[in-house]
């Protein structure tokens, strides 16, 4: 047996199970606003591309996916971000979701035969992050987000000595949970940090097109990379995914893209790892990435969800809206965020995720401590319902 499996922790939802094991929820309609799972109705073009398709399961698919995908996806990022170049052929990947090119990108690249590798990721973070990186014979460490500093990655926060051993960093934009985005200048000094130390960056956008002013979408690692100067990409790779963008999470399907010498070596392990995306489900991607209208009105729907249930949550918690994302990281009233959300679950029968399960211990204690994670992942009149719930659960605590 592999000892460093001994190294993860439980998952959050492990944790939530656990949490909740004991507890008799009332007699109501069950509302679960825990998991990031979006709920929006899967295109029918979609589907319908990849039930067109289904007689392509009796052949292999390759590791590298279909000419006509991966030129598919590269005209996307080159749309999406207004990149002058991006070359399917090298620097784009197809993927099965972000999920699983986020944990095998580290096995990949983290070198455990240098001394004490390390891979730094956000606190809290995605747990996928932590994983890779025990899993790779690294040291996981963290800079912490909070919203006394905007949710800013303090790169000096790290000693000098972490950082020369440094080979992966880990960010997310539109971060999970906090839905901050990273400014340009933020860019600037990770790349800085980069090239300084010579460590590979992973970039996970997944939630890049969920955001709330159509006249500006969030920046991506890319589009920086090219605004300053970095046109090769070089020592960045960015993740992206169908999932909550076109509302197929259990299709699996997403893309990485940028440096090709990265790219390259990430290929020869995929061949190795057998992680090949079906041949339906690339034709059904192919139809999902060229198509922007059902990502306008699924960015419609979470806009009026987070005008609908900000203002009905505010008398109670103080949640305000992310820079993008479906996520509201809130303040709890008295600072227990799990004993919330188990009193929470059996007052109410509405499941959120308390914020100690998404990060570890730092400097100042767990940063995600005092809040929970809300997904507005469902559909407008549960979410209301879920919210007026919330704020009667927090305003009868304090009345007693």
């Amino acid at each position: 047996m592999n000892p460093r499996l001994a190294l993860l922790h439980p998952y959050p939802f492990e944790r939530l199970h656990a949490l909740f094991s004991d507890v008799e929820p009332p007699a109501t309609t069950p509302i679960r606003l825990s998991i990031g799972e979006p709920q929006h109705p899967t295109p029918t073009f979609v589907l319908e591309a990849l039930t067109a398709h289904l007689h392509d399961l009796a052949r292999y698919p390759s590791t590298a996916g279909m000419d006509r995908l991966r030129e598919t996806i590269a005209a996307w990022f080159r749309r999406r971000y207004g990149l002058p170049h991006l070359d399917a052929v090298t620097e784009v990947l197809p993927v099965n979701g972000s999920r699983e090119a986020l944990f095998a990108f580290a096995q990949a690249i983290v070198d455990p035969t240098r001394p004490s590798p390390v891979v730094v990721s956000p606190n809290p973070f995605y747990q996928i992050y932590e994983g890779a990186a025990l899993l790779a014979g690294a040291e996981p460490v963290f800079i912490d987000q909070t919203a006394d500093h905007g949710y800013r990655l303090d790169l000096d926060s790290l000693p000098a000595d972490t950082w020369a051993r440094t080979q992966l960093l880990y960010v997310c934009s539109p971060g999970n949970p906090t839905g901050h985005v990273l400014t340009l200048d933020d860019w600037r000094a990770l790349f800085d940090r980069a090239d300084r130390h010579g460590f590979v960056i992973a970039s996970d956008e997944c939630y890049s097109e969920i955001y709330f002013d159509e006249a500006a979408p969030p920046l991506g690692g890319l589009e920086a990379a090219v605004r300053l100067g970095r046109d090769d990409f070089r020592n960045l790779v960015v993740f992206t995914s169908l999932s909550k963008r076109s509302n197929v999470p259990g299709m699996r399907s997403g893309a990485v893209a940028g440096d090709a010498r990265l790219l390259k070596a990430f290929l020869r392990y995929r061949t190795y790892h057998g992680s090949a995306m079906s041949p339906a489900v690339q034709h059904a991607s192919i139809a999902a990435w060229q198509d922007e209208t059902h990502v306008q009105e699924n960015r419609r729907r979470y806009r009026e969800k987070f005008a609908a249930v900000v203002p009905r949550l505010q008398p109670a918690l103080p949640a305000t809206w992310p820079d993008a994302g479906f996520y509201l990281w809130a303040p709890i009233p008295d600072g227990d965020d799990a004993a919330f959300a188990r009193a929470l679950y059996r007052e109410t029968y509405v499941t959120v995720l308390p914020g100690q399960f998404l990060a570890r211990d730092g400097r100042a204690g767990n940063p995600g401590r005092g809040r929970v994670r809300i997904a507005l992942v469902a559909d407008l009149e549960t979410c209301v319902d879920a919210a007026t719930r919330i704020t009667r659960f927090v305003t009868d605590r304090k009345g007693h």
